[in-house]
């Protein structure tokens, strides 16, 4: 199978199709965010940090996922990464659709309510993250800062993202966010899901018309 391209698009390339999945792609994130978080059987490496920093914190879960947003993209301009609009909207309707599923979302009381909440927000986030990569309209932040580092050290890709997780993930636990089953889950599944998915998201380039040949 060939690789997905998935460089950035202008953003005048099929608008109608890619802003609304963009959004929709990020609002669902979100909610699958918060969905692992009502589960309390674990989060992925970043959200166990944006929870430790919520206990030490007057702010909430999503203005913390905003400000630490907005601090990687300050690492950004030493590494030479161009937001798109795909990046501040990451930001933006994360934090805020996080929050409004925590609101709306009940805690379960009993393990196997939590065991849905957290493999359906496993899925969910697969699914969003493929989405609103597939419009390709910038990267997160997360994700500009995972490719910036690689392109300014020579690392790969994995080993960059890997040394990253490991840091958000140490970080978080030490400031008592949750690790657990679904944090063991998510490291093996969202590579896959969102490989999975992507194929039906992605946005392609419209293939160059051909030449009209002149009349005879």
């Amino acid at each position: 199978m060939a690789p997905i391209d998935l460089r950035p698009l202008p953003v005048t390339h099929a608008p109608a199709r890619r802003l609304p999945q963009l959004l929709a792609g990020l609002a669902l994130y979100g909610t699958s965010m918060a969905m692992q978080v009502r589960g309390t059987l674990g989060l992925n490496p970043w959200d166990v940090l944006h929870e430790g920093l919520a206990t030490r914190s007057p702010l909430s879960f999503g203005a913390i996922t905003a400000v630490t947003g907005a601090v990687v993209l300050l690492l950004w301009v030493p590494l030479r990464q161009r937001p798109g609009v795909g990046t501040v909207a990451n930001v933006v309707v994360i934090a805020f659709a996080v929050d409004v599923a925590l609101a709306l979302l009940p805690a379960p009381s009993g393990l196997a309510g939590r065991i849905t909440l957290m493999a359906g927000g496993v899925v969910l986030n697969g699914v969003a993250s493929a989405a609103y990569i597939g419009a390709r309209l910038g990267p997160g932040p997360r994700d500009g800062l995972m490719t910036g580092l690689a392109a300014r050290t020579g690392a790969s890709i994995r080993l960059v993202r890997t040394g990253i997780e490991l840091t958000v993930l140490t970080a978080g636990f030490l400031l008592g966010g949750t690790v657990g089953i679904g944090t063991v889950l998510y490291a093996l599944a969202i590579g896959p899901l969102t490989q999975l998915f992507l194929p039906v998201f992605v946005v392609r380039e419209r293939a160059a018309a051909p030449a009209s040949c002149p009349p005879a």
